[in-house]
């Protein structure tokens, strides 16, 4: 294994053009390699390197499209599918993998064609009928998927998952029976076909109201896939339906310790304490509801009831005047309002609030409030006794989706899946040390730190890196001999900027900002054109400035003091990176940095005016295209931004793919 990663890292460090006199059909073979051992990341990074050494072969387009498949990035997929199309019209895996694309990018008419064109060369394809037949049922083709169904089971009657596929047809045609006979027959073909306990369950409870019946198929479903969080939740509402409190809280508790971030899980598990009467721990709950989605009534509904019986009437009324700003016609939220203000004494605004809750009551039709909440708290309204139920078992539709035979829901490569901080891509630093990777071996390039370099002057090298490895005792240790050196060196000879830059970094290694911030001072003092020094003081700027963020050197200052002087810390960083742009106007990884403070302020036009700069000057910089798309996301260009995300993942950024996979799920 050692040996492969070595290997690995060899081919991805050599020049494109050696890459091309060397084999490409050898790096592409590699990226095969890496594709069929589901390292989705690293793949990518082999054909990237064909492509740009041979960019007249459909080959590598049509597998880079396979792993952006599988992590879930459709737009990247399609557009790699269509170019190898383009080039090799013959290539029938293309037109599948588009289509598959497609599919999950909700064009279903687009993929049937697609489908249709490489059915024309295997009619009898397996994988082209069974998701041609998805297709169909996505479109509401009924006749069509039932006549494509029943050609896919004649050729193949062992196939479970196409048995799985025309049961969810008869579901949507309401026809229950037909569907279980259809489940029957999958589960007598592979007693594993988990979507098969899902929909039986389903069916259990939406036709027969066998609770029993269904909580035996989502344990079934539990055990086969015991890391789907979403089966925890539906298992969780058939318990508590069957009066298993505590095996109900057992599994919200862990579909969260799966998902953190699942909203549905978070708000039923919020609803279950308050029951208990846990109100502490059920606002914990419903706040980590609404930090996901500032727009989830149904959290805000239900964290009002709880501040107000804990006497936090101003965060009750806050609560509750965002939903009957979203809901005008609600008589509960005037009500609970009205109650809110009794309990304040205000009873002038409780007595005008009852009233109006009672008018709209008056006309009860106009509110049909549902009997339970919907599947998504805040997708709709409840009256306050519904808002202390559980949702629907809605969600098992989505467990049960029958997915395209491209879509392998049990890959481990999927790096989409891990649960990271969406957070923009950091700062491009001036270091001593690096960690390269696999996907990203090495580092950036600026001319200013290679001439730097060039002179050998520096007790050590300079690298332009996105990644600096946190420094241990023996890094540290070194870094304060080098700094004493220095102190010896600067006391016996005629200071040079050079010397006062070597010592700012070693300050930087060990995070001494201020005394880095000092030493680049002097630097400029006796070089006032050095770009490197000024790019250094920006980043000890700005890394002073998360310092003294999260604790304040001067603890004694008020909040509009330090508010203050934080805004003037990045006003000083952005000075810094203006100045190393006015001497090196193409320095990208500047523009890069100046974007992030841009964030940091906030100011998104900005941000994404030098992020646009970066890009252009170095495309290959792929923390700018995620920052970008990022920025794309902030303003509500889902497209443009799932497009940047789709080309960070390319070069090599993780978790572009988790991004897209939040933003377009």
């Amino acid at each position: 294994m050692k040996n492969r990663i070595i290997a690995c890292l060899s081919l991805l460090m050599l020049p494109l053009a050696l890459i091309a006199q060397i084999n490409t059909d050898q790096v592409l073979r590699v990226g095969q390699n890496a594709l069929y051992f589901e390292d989705y990341m690293l793949s990518i990074q082999y054909f990237n390197r064909v492509i740009q050494s041979k960019p007249y072969l459909a080959q590598p387009y049509f597998l880079r499209a396979i792993a952006k498949i599988n992590l879930e990035d459709y737009v990247g997929a399609e557009a790699d599918a269509s170019t190898a199309i383009e080039l090799n019209p013959y290539l029938t895996d293309a037109w599948e993998v588009r289509g598959v694309a497609r599919q999950n990018l909700g064009r279903d008419r687009d993929a049937i064609s697609d489908y249709d064109h490489a059915l024309e060369l295997l009619p009898r394809n397996r994988q082209l009928l069974f998701n041609k037949a998805l297709a169909q049922n996505g479109i509401e083709d009924y006749a069509g998927a039932d006549s494509t169904f029943s050609a896919l089971l004649t050729y193949y009657p062992g196939f479970d998952s196409g048995y799985l596929g025309r049961a969810r047809l008869r579901l949507a045609q309401s026809d229950t029976t037909a569907a279980a006979e259809d489940i029957a027959k999958a589960l007598s073909i592979n007693r594993n076909a988990v979507n098969g306990y899902i929909m039986r369950a389903d069916i259990a409870i939406n036709r027969d109201d066998d609770l029993k019946g269904a909580l035996a198929d989502m344990d079934e479903a539990v055990k086969l896939q015991p890391r789907m969080a979403g089966l925890y939740i539906n298992r969780a509402y058939l318990r508590y339906r069957l009066d298993d409190y505590f095996g109900a809280m057992a599994d919200f508790d862990y579909a969260i310790q799966l998902d953190p971030i699942n909203r549905t899980a978070l708000f039923n598990r919020g609803l279950l304490l308050i029951e208990a009467g846990a109100n502490d721990k059920a606002l914990n709950d419903f706040t980590r509801v609404i930090d996901l989605d500032p727009n989830d009534y149904r959290a805000l509904y239900n964290r009002a009831l709880i501040n107000r019986n804990k006497g936090r009437y101003a965060e009750a009324v806050a609560d509750i005047n965002r939903v009957i700003e979203a809901f005008p016609d609600l008589p509960n939220g005037y009500y609970i309002r009205g109650e809110i203000y009794r309990d304040m004494n205000d009873l002038t605004r409780a007595r005008r609030d009852i009233e109006r809750g009672r008018q709209l009551a008056r006309n009860a039709e106009a509110y049909d409030a549902p009997e339970t909440p919907s599947e998504r708290p805040g997708d709709e309204m409840p009256s306050d006794e519904a808002a202390r139920q559980f949702a629907t078992l809605l969600t098992v539709d989505d467990n049960a989706d029958i997915h395209e035979e491209y879509n392998n829901t049990a890959i481990r490569g999927k790096v989409q899946d891990r649960n990271l901080q969406i957070e923009p891509e950091g700062w491009i630093e001036l270091s001593y040390y690096s960690s390269p990777s696999e996907l990203r071996p090495g580092g950036y390039y600026i001319k200013e730190v290679d001439d730097i370099n060039a002179t050998r002057v520096l007790r050590f090298v300079i690298t332009v890196t996105p990644s600096v490895p946190v420094a241990d005792e023996a890094v540290s240790s070194r870094h304060f001999q080098s700094i004493d050196y220095y102190n010896s060196y600067l006391s016996s000879h005629t200071p040079r900027a050079i010397d006062y830059l070597g010592r700012a970094l070693d300050f930087v290694t060990v995070r001494d900002y201020v005394q880095a911030i000092r030493d680049i001072d002097r630097a400029l003092a006796l070089t006032p054109d050095l770009a490197v020094a000024y790019l250094l003081r920006a980043q000890a700027g700005y890394r002073l400035w998360q310092t003294d963020r999260v604790a304040p050197a001067d603890k004694t200052q008020d909040a509009l003091t330090r508010n203050s002087l934080s805004r003037k810390a990045l006003d000083d960083v952005l000075a810094d990176l203006t100045k190393v742009l006015d001497l090196s106007p193409r320095m990208a990884e500047a523009w890069y940095d100046k974007a992030i403070v841009h964030l940091e302020q906030e100011d998104y036009t900005s941000a994404l005016s030098a992020l646009n700069k970066a890009i252009e000057l170095k495309p290959e910089m792929g923390e700018a295209w995620y920052n970008r798309g990022y920025v794309y996301l902030k303003l509500g260009n889902q497209r443009l931004g799932v497009a940047d995300l789709s080309r960070a993942g390319e070069l090599g950024i993780i978790p572009a793919y988790n991004l897209i996979k939040r933003m377009t799920n």
